[in-house]
């Protein structure tokens, strides 16, 4: 799958991502200024009926901070639209002071991203090593979303899909996501990402991921990108296919990875007092699926717990829960894996 077009992807910063259509664009646009880092704007008027799809929408695409004003509850908001972020955005910070559901109603994605989407503007001729857009997810909670379907750029992320720039997500929920069921390298439930700028780990602070469903990875799923997460909890996520990577012949493959799929070549994973409990693989690493295409890889586990994660076909002997090919076996300091 994406791992055997190494070859056509010597020109990438991120070895193992997804293939574009064209580094180059015509009528080349100059770098992100129209949003400043500065610039805040409100969904919402203060009532609920006033915090919609439509105006979530907007404010994604226009960029900068992000907040909302929909009354003193908690407020679900059904996204009838995917929320996609403009290129030519700096800065985008979506804050939702822990009251704000976005729904993707098990019908649809919720929040995409992608520098290399001529759809969402080219801003540069690499755009698969750019610094922007920066994108800041806090304080939310992402339900229900689905990707099923969506193949661009190798499809997952059934809530969030994000490709290039930088990502964050802080104190944030992901509960009941899904993407497809089947395929050997997509996955991703809840977050799928691929090149982040000068491989920069994404940061996952705080957050909750929750009954993901996907063929691999049933909360997180990446290619060639690093993370660091920490204080953040994973549980009863599922990594549903079957037939692996690359698929067993009669199978459409997949199924490895129950909270965590991560493939590529040089990449790192840190989990930092986090807790892995109850996701399950068909296949390799109910808990955590790491494969280091070159053995360059590296994982780190500090003051962590990974507790009763089964993995259905194969995984590490020893590890508990993972599959983990790397550079040297995994680092573990005063954690729990069992």
């Amino acid at each position: 799958m994406l791992r055997t077009w190494v070859a056509v992807l010597t020109a990438l910063v991120a070895v193992g991502a997804t293939p574009t259509r064209s580094m180059a664009t015509p009528g080349e646009v100059a770098p992100p200024s129209r949003v400043s880092a500065t610039d805040v704007q409100t969904v919402g008027d203060g009532s609920r009926a006033s915090c919609t799809s439509a105006a979530v929408v907007r404010a994604v695409h226009r960029g900068g901070v992000i907040r909302f004003a929909c009354g003193p509850r908690p407020v679900t908001i059904t996204m009838r639209r995917t929320a996609k972020v403009s290129n030519t955005s700096r800065r985008v910070v979506i804050d939702g002071g822990g009251l704000v559901t976005l729904s993707g109603m098990g019908k649809r994605r919720i929040l995409y991203q992608n520098t290399c989407d001529p759809k969402q503007t080219w801003t540069t001729s690499h755009c698969d090593d750019q610094a922007y857009p920066r994108l800041v997810l806090r304080n939310l909670t992402f339900a229900r979303g689905n990707a099923t379907g969506q193949r661009y750029d190798g499809g997952g992320g059934g809530a969030v899909f994000v490709r290039g720039g930088q990502l964050k997500i802080v104190g944030s929920t992901f509960v009941a996501n899904r993407c497809d069921r089947r395929g050997p390298d997509l996955g991703g439930a809840a977050v799928r990402v691929l090149d982040q700028y000068r491989d920069r780990a994404v940061q996952v602070v705080g957050s909750t991921f929750k009954n993901g469903t996907c063929s691999n990875g049933g909360a997180l799923s990446s290619i060639g990108v690093s993370w660091r997460i920490q204080d953040s909890t994973f549980v009863g996520n599922r990594a549903v296919g079957r037939g692996a990577n690359p698929a067993r012949p009669g199978t459409r493959g997949g199924g490895s990875g129950g909270a965590i799929y991560l493939d590529g070549n040089r990449f790192t994973l840190s989990l930092i007092r986090t807790t892995v409990r109850g996701n399950v693989a068909n296949e390799g690493g109910g808990a955590v699926f790491f494969v280091s295409n070159d053995r360059t890889g590296t994982m780190l586990i500090r003051r962590s717990r990974l507790v009763r994660n089964p993995s259905r076909g194969f995984e590490t002997q020893g590890l508990p829960g993972i599959f983990f090919l790397g550079a040297r076996p995994p680092t573990i300091i005063r954690s729990e894996v069992r």
